[in-house]
């Protein structure tokens, strides 16, 4: 029997999120010229508007996570990439770090407080719940990319999946342009 290891869900949310990232803005590059900035109903008004706010949000707490001071100009500029490839190459940057920051964990720095600096306070949160934080918010936004992206030229691509070993014959192209193996992933 295998033995438990307590950091393998963060390791494994933070590759999900990369794939799932991927995924997402390998769909959007395809879009029609105008889908990407056109008006859209949801929380934020576009698929750019959505886009943009996922990486800024990722800036903000994968650098409190890192022990940075960033805070809140993360977001100096609301909508940082009006062009999805740079937009994705910035995403997958800090999705690297963020693989990264979890491939280092161990069950002692999980949790560990992690200070967040917001305008006029330092909030102080275990590091384990801040990437819960984290993993959640993304998943909600990507999750309203995709319902926007049915509303386009491009069909929305298979997000929903978790990285399990049944579903390895479906990502195998994925993991080739990310430099990743299945047994990289299922370690």
């Amino acid at each position: 029997m295998p033995t438990f290891d307590p950091c393998r869900t963060a390791r494994k949310l933070a590759f999900n999120n990369a794939l799932a990232n991927h995924r997402l803005h390998e769909a959007c590059g395809r879009l029609l010229p105008g889908e990407f900035e056109a008006a859209r109903v949801s929380f934020f008004p576009s698929i750019k508007a959505t886009l943009n706010h996922i990486l800024t949000v990722d800036w903000f707490y994968i650098d409190a996570l890192e022990g940075g001071r960033l805070g809140p100009a993360a977001w100096d500029v609301e909508e940082p990439f009006d062009d999805i490839a740079k937009l994705a190459a910035e995403q997958a940057k800090v999705d690297r770090r963020l693989v990264a920051l979890c491939e280092a964990a161990t069950p002692e720095k999980l949790a560990s407080v992690t200070e967040i600096h917001r305008s006029e306070r330092i909030q102080r949160e275990r590091m384990e719940d801040v990437l819960n934080h984290l993993f959640q918010h993304q998943t909600h936004h990507r999750g309203q990319v995709h319902a926007m992206l049915a509303g386009t030229s491009v069909p929305p691509p298979q997000l929903d999946e978790f990285i399990v070993a049944d579903d390895g014959r479906f990502r195998s192209g994925d993991l080739a342009a990310l430099g990743w193996s299945e047994d990289y992933l299922m370690r």
